[in-house]
């Protein structure tokens, strides 16, 4: 049987489905959020490809000057997610599409690919072994756990921006750093103030919605970065029994 692959774009996004939230009526209205972010990217050379079944199975990367994330480096792409689910597993989606972005990102004379990934395997960031065998290597950190990985074809490197190895900021309330890449987030938000207004919790939240303001964040991002006391405590998503068992909010 032939596997097929699609891309997104402007002339079939509103019909096509986004694999990550793909079933979930609570997340619908994040779904119609992302795809008008997505629209406004295509035309940067943003890539969103899946596979052409109904399944969590697609990468998402971007040219890395355009890309919402505070990393710098000069004609690299970035990947912001690379996920294959359920019965998809093992079946060799993930080398597909990962070798249709090195592919890609060289046909467009690129210098290189990078990711944000961890020392350990974290929720929302993408898995370090994966990567490390097709040539991917740490190229900068932050934090103690936190790894910028790259694949260079000419010898240059990508690095976080200036502000991210700060990992504080001056408020000491909870903060949350979010952006609308993710169709998980808006209810994710809606669930976070309901909370936090329900007890009294003062919550600050931070729109990252402009690419100058994601390049110059205090932390490490991948649409969702969480403050505690001024300190940086997770990129997870957060719900009701997080906040209660990590924050004891």
């Amino acid at each position: 049987m032939d596997v097929q692959y699609i891309n997104l774009t402007l002339d079939n996004i509103d019909r096509e489905h986004l694999c990550c939230a793909i079933a979930d009526k609570k997340h619908q209205n994040g779904v119609a959020i992302k795809k008008q972010w997505l629209k406004e990217r295509i035309e940067e050379g943003h890539i969103f490809r899946k596979l052409n079944e109904k399944g969590k199975v697609f990468i998402e990367y971007a040219p890395l000057e355009t890309a919402w994330i505070p990393v710098c480096g000069d004609n690299y792409m970035y990947i912001y997610c690379l996920w294959v689910a359920g019965a998809f597993k093992g079946k060799g989606h993930g080398k597909a599409l990962l070798e249709y972005c090195i592919n890609d990102a060289k046909a467009k004379g690129k210098s290189g690919i990078c990711v944000l990934s961890s020392k350990k395997k974290k929720p929302f960031l993408s898995e370090k072994k994966f990567f490390l065998k097709y040539g991917f290597e740490v190229v900068d950190t932050a934090g103690d756990d936190y790894e910028l990985l790259a694949l260079s074809f000419h010898g240059e490197f990508p690095v976080f921006s200036e502000n991210v190895k700060k990992m504080k900021i001056d408020s000491k309330e909870l903060t949350i750093y979010y952006g609308l890449q993710c169709p998980y987030i808006p209810n994710c938000i809606e669930q976070m103030q309901e909370y936090c207004d329900k007890n009294n919790i003062s919550l600050n939240l931070i729109a990252v919605d402009t690419l100058e303001k994601a390049k110059n964040l205090p932390c490490i991002f991948n649409n969702w970065a969480v403050f505690y006391k001024g300190d940086f405590e997770t990129n997870h998503l957060l719900n009701e029994n997080i906040l209660k068992k990590k924050f004891n909010v």
